[in-house]
């Protein structure tokens, strides 16, 4: 007998089809392995596939685990973000909390329900971790990957490995067009990711302070067969906590606000709002906010 599973097409952090970023979402993903999440997501193509599970415990309400095409990983911005707003969709559902498990622990979804009765979903990022700042022969190669040098990078930004959940490591250089003119060398990218141990590679120019998008950036990921990622939550997130960890923003230290702007490059553009709590000049907790679309919604059988 046929397994029957309600699958959507979403469009995270826009309101317009076919742009941000895209994400598959399986709702009542009881009953599926390992391996047909993993054939599921690489037969979607996306750069993560959300598949929902009943809670199996009393402080979650939903668990939800994440799968590129070809790995399965601990947690994904904008998939949570389609995730969220499927489920608030299909089970329309108020303005309330939730708590979904992980790979990256419990966390809480707040799912925001509009005047228009649509949805914008917050997401509560993982645990703040800073790593080691990268040098030696990691960073020439990140350096050669990228085509670019230590002059273009930002001044007092160190390329750096930053983590709320699934690490990325911060590159910012001077120069926008620079940005958008990068072709990195993605065989030279997924050695180093074996490296240093992160697979996703940010990449961000910055704006004026009062600039209304302070943030542009490019992310890529290969060793995870994600060439390059519309628009990351799980970058944007960590970048909000490094600017403020390395002082690169004014703030009131209760609060940073921020939007970035990523998938220009590949006409794929999506908005990300960030928000910093701040307790003693550091970061203590990340938020990402964004709204999300329909594309399209299916039913998949499976024998």
């Amino acid at each position: 007998m046929a397994r029957k599973y309600r699958l959507y097409q979403i469009d995270s952090f826009t309101k317009e089809k076919l742009s941000g970023n895209p994400a598959g979402v399986i709702t009542n993903a009881d009953g599926l392995s390992s391996g047909e999440m993993q054939r599921i997501a690489r037969e979607l193509n996306n750069s993560e596939t959300a598949f929902i599970f009943k809670s199996d415990n009393s402080e979650s309400d939903v668990h939800i685990r994440f799968f590129t095409p070809t790995h399965e990983v601990p947690i994904c911005g904008h998939a949570t973000i389609a995730a969220h707003y499927a489920r608030a969709v299909e089970n329309s559902l108020n303005t309330g909390k939730v708590y979904h498990k992980t790979g990256a622990g419990i966390l809480p979804v707040d799912v925001i329900k509009e005047e228009d009765n649509d949805y914008k979903i917050i997401m509560t990022q993982g645990s703040i971790r800073f790593d080691a700042v990268i040098d030696g022969l990691a960073l020439e190669n990140i350096f050669t990957a990228f085509n670019i040098s230590e002059n273009d990078l930002l001044e007092d930004c160190p390329v750096q490995i930053v983590s709320t959940g699934h690490s990325k490591v911060m590159i910012g250089i001077k120069n926008s067009e620079l940005l958008h003119r990068l072709n990195p060398n993605m065989d030279l990218l997924t050695k180093v990711s074996g490296l240093i141990n992160c697979n996703g590679f940010y990449v961000f120019t910055m704006n004026a302070p009062d600039s209304e998008i302070l943030i542009h950036g490019r992310m890529f990921a290969p060793a995870i067969g994600i060439n390059e990622d519309p628009v990351t939550g799980n970058a944007n997130g960590p970048l909000g906590a490094y600017l403020i960890h390395h002082g690169l923003v004014k703030h009131d230290n209760t609060l940073f606000s921020f939007k970035a702007v990523q998938g220009e490059a590949i006409n794929r553009a999506g908005v990300i709002d960030v928000q910093v709590k701040i307790c003693n000049q550091e970061p203590e907790e990340v938020r990402i906010a964004g709204n999300a679309v329909i594309v399209f919604k299916s039913e998949l059988l499976l024998e």
